[in-house]
């Protein structure tokens, strides 16, 4: 039967699958396949926060070729919508870097971006081989933010001298001490933790055992925690965001078989509470009123003024290159954006997610990246009308997709691994729909 397959796979179906399914190994040999991509999965998501530079890098690309072998020793399956969204983002990006004025620079963004979608590949691979491995990873990630969250909240007992240097002293909120924990910046640590909340929030609810759910609810309100005190604004719009999305999911869930009255005046009562909610506590929360209000101070924030100087550098580099980009990377940006930036406002990207995409692959990549988003909401919330734990991992997916486009709006740190790879993991469950606990 296998070589009835690797056969198949190598005279029909899509013409970049069929290299796939070559190799026609035993059971066993799969199932080492299989344990050796979860076992891979699992200590890069838990080591996200407490990896070098160098060592995500050889783990990322361990990924990329473990999710080789493993096709060549197993027949294609079906490419699904998000999937065929991908590839045409990629072809793009690989014109993008043909066409660069920095093909060189171009080249290493493009490499970049095929190693984040080789682990995307095998997990993939892994999840619709065995959705068991879902439970698993999650608890893997979440290991990981419990880690970054303690490491950071420790921060709030030490000499707030040496937390200064993320205080802006020309900023509205100056003199804001802002906790970065294990990596280092406090909006990449809220980049980090945001997504991971959902998924605390879901694998409490999913998971059976005194000591899963405790683990998974202190994890919960240690992250919330943390994110809180990172006082990123970004970082707390994406909480808001996430946490927002997935009340709403589930109450939707929860309220699918009441009558029609309730089942829309509960969800609705719940977001009129909750909003009532945040503007007490940006009205009579200090710390918080502060962060807001340096949020509203437009120009007169020093923080605000970087960045829309970098946004209007960026969007004249749009409009010189609309169509194809400068080619994909940050090698790439920091090449070209010095021939646009304002004095004193050098800036290593443009600050913005679907601007950094606009500007690197052109209107075609964010045609692309749009594709992509309404595949996977469609995805996500067709799993919704089911009735197996397949729709609680969509909920937690959407949700964490939700906080990290938030986020985006106004920063690229999802651009970094630590918060990226946790965006591919997202994706990639609302592909496998892992069902079992």
């Amino acid at each position: 039967m296998a070589s009835a397959d690797a056969t198949q796979a190598a005279s029909g179906g899509p013409l970049l699958a069929r290299w796939q399914g070559l190799i026609s190994p035993d059971q066993a040999v799969l199932k080492r396949l299989e344990g050796l991509a979860g076992l891979l999965l699992l200590v890069l998501l838990s080591g996200l926060p407490v990896f070098t530079r160098t060592g995500l890098a050889l783990v990322i690309a361990a990924c990329g070729a473990l999710w080789l072998l493993w096709c060549l020793c197993s027949p294609p399956r079906r490419i699904g919508a998000i999937s065929l969204w991908l590839m045409l983002f990629l072809a793009i990006a690989i014109v993008a870097t043909g066409f660069s004025p920095v093909p060189i620079a171009a080249s290493k963004g493009l490499i970049k971006l095929l190693s984040y979608l080789g682990v995307y590949a095998l997990l993939c691979k892994l999840l619709l081989s065995n959705e068991r491995w879902w439970d698993r990873l999650v608890a893997g990630l979440l290991s990981g933010g419990l880690l970054s969250s303690v490491l950071a909240l420790r921060q709030l007992y030490v000499s707030s001298e040496e937390l200064a240097g993320w205080a802006d002293p020309n900023s509205v909120s100056a003199g804001t001490i802002r906790i970065y924990g294990p990596l280092g910046n406090p909006n990449l640590l809220a980049g980090y933790l945001l997504p991971l909340i959902p998924f605390a929030a879901i694998a409490l609810v999913r998971w059976r055992g005194v000591g899963a759910q405790l683990f998974a609810g202190t994890t919960l309100v240690l992250a919330g925690t943390a994110t809180l005190f990172t006082y990123s604004r970004g970082g707390w719009l994406g909480m808001v965001a996430a946490v927002a999305v997935l009340l709403l999911l589930l109450l939707l869930r929860w309220t699918r078989h009441w009558p029609p009255f309730w089942r829309r005046l509960v969800p609705l009562a719940v977001l009129v509470v909750g909003a009532a909610c945040l503007v007490v506590a940006a009205t009579q929360i200090d710390p918080i009123r502060t962060r807001i209000s340096s949020l509203l101070a437009g120009r007169g924030d020093s923080s605000n003024n970087f960045r829309i100087n970098v946004w209007m550098a960026a969007i004249q580099m749009v409009q010189d290159r609309p169509w194809l980009g400068i080619g994909p990377g940050n090698a790439a940006f920091n090449s070209i954006y010095p021939l646009y930036q304002q004095p004193k406002f050098n800036a290593l990207s443009a600050y913005s997610v679907p601007l950094e995409i606009l500007v690197e692959t052109g209107i075609p990549g964010l045609l692309a990246c749009l594709g992509l988003l309404v595949s996977s909401l469609r995805q996500g919330l067709k799993q919704l009308k089911t009735d197996g734990p397949s729709a609680l991992a969509a909920i937690a997916s959407l949700a964490a997709i939700a906080g990290l486009l938030m986020q985006g709006s106004t920063d690229t740190i999802f651009f970094r691994p630590e918060v990226q790879l946790i965006g591919w993991f997202a994706l990639a469950t609302l592909v496998s729909r892992p069902g079992k606990s």
